[in-house]
């Protein structure tokens, strides 16, 4: 999957997450960004993003994502 790809997903994810179509994101994306991210919030985009990918994250890896585009890598890291 490509990162277009990826970042194509995210956003669906994001803007479902959140109820909010006119959401968009970009590499530097943080939760400071979107008013309404919280760490509840943060946990179902998480799941989300799990469900969606496939994949499963661990504890450690998600603890230290700064950005949307740190969450994109491990998306792919993952995926492999």
């Amino acid at each position: 999957m490509t990162r277009p790809e990826i970042f194509e997903k995210l956003t669906e994810i994001f803007r479902d997450v959140f109820d909010d179509e006119t959401i968009t994101i970009s590499e530097t994306t943080t939760a400071a960004d979107i008013e309404e991210w919280d760490s509840l919030t943060h946990i179902t985009l998480l799941a989300a993003v799990e469900d969606e990918f496939d994949v499963k994250f661990s504890m450690k890896a998600v603890q230290g994502l700064k950005n949307v585009g740190e969450l994109a890598d491990l998306v792919a890291e993952a995926a492999l």
